[in-house]
């Protein structure tokens, strides 16, 4: 496997009070033959997360052909698990509904964060994603004590299934708190109420590395297929993206040395790559990842060359 980069796509750039910074997580969704729209999570003036678009032409994906000029999902009410930020993450067709699962931001003061799952749903008068509720869908419970976020969400044969970071504890250091996150799997009846018994997708391989998420699913007729992000090894601090394989979405293989993409030797991607979104499209297969600061510089797209 070898993907080729295509090259840098976009990161706000204080267009506006809530475009203000950043391009995370981006997500991309066909809307009529080669024009695609790529959901992402922008900062605003105060640093909180919101959901943009900008629309692009397959042609040429790397030439942004509009920017959405308001935020199709913002922060929520205050106190609520997502008022600091709301960050869109999978989207999901069942029947003529278009789910949105986000990650819904809440800062703390003894860890720094607190994340949990939130559900909203396309609404095509108001052209929002607009919340189910003001509650989250996933969030921590008696039996998992911390935080959650960046699901991926497949449904398939009537039952929703769920990839996303369940953080597994904090450990103190000198300058803060460190967390540790693996990928948990969970299923669904209705996408709301969700069975969670402790099944780990991918666990952390060893003593260096402590951070994995946004997973991104495919399957096909060879099976499941995962590209997702995680940090650190023995010689690098920072995310890298990481592929594995499954013959049912539950058990995976680990594959890293399969991926194919890895930093460049400069530029807006130079020190970290992260946050993959892989689609295929007219018979090739793309990737949308973020590069330096975690979004901070943006996302570009990479195509696959090689299997």
């Amino acid at each position: 496997m070898k993907w080729r980069k295509l090259g840098w796509v976009f990161c706000a750039d204080k267009e506006s009070d809530w475009l203000y910074s950043h391009a995370m997580i981006p997500i991309a969704r066909q809307m009529d033959g080669d024009l695609f729209r790529i959901y992402f999570s922008s900062r605003d003036k105060w640093n909180r997360g919101h959901g943009g678009y900008v629309e692009i032409d397959m042609k040429s994906p790397t030439k942004v052909l509009r920017v959405n000029e308001t935020p199709v999902l913002a922060p929520g009410e205050l106190g609520c698990f997502d008022d600091s930020g709301a960050l869109p993450n999978s989207i999901v067709t069942v029947g003529d509904r278009t789910l949105l699962y986000y990650t819904g931001i809440n800062l703390g003061v003894t860890v720094k964060i607190r994340n949990s799952i939130g559900l909203a749903e396309w609404n095509d008068s108001t052209q929002l994603f607009e919340r189910r509720f003001l509650g989250p869908v996933i969030d921590r419970t008696r039996n998992f004590p911390h935080f959650v976020a960046t699901p991926e969400v497949m449904y398939e044969n009537g039952r929703f299934r769920a990839w996303f970071t369940s953080c597994i504890g904090w450990k103190k250091e000198a300058d803060e708190p460190k967390h540790f996150y693996h990928l948990e799997y969970a299923e669904s009846a209705d996408g709301v109420e969700w069975e969670r018994n402790g099944t780990v997708a991918i666990g952390l391989q060893d003593q260096f590395e402590y951070a994995i998420g946004v997973p991104r699913v495919l399957r096909d007729s060879e099976g499941y297929k995962m590209w997702f992000c995680s940090r650190a090894t023995r010689d690098i601090s920072t995310y890298r993206i990481r592929y594995a394989t499954s013959p049912d979405g539950i058990g995976w293989d680990r594959h890293d040395s399969e991926v194919g993409i890895d930093v460049s030797d400069s530029g807006w991607d130079s020190e970290m790559i992260c946050y993959p979104f892989v689609f295929d499209h007219a018979g090739e297969r793309y990737m949308l990842y973020n590069g330096n600061g975690y979004g901070k510089t943006g996302f570009g797209i990479a195509m696959l060359i090689d299997e």
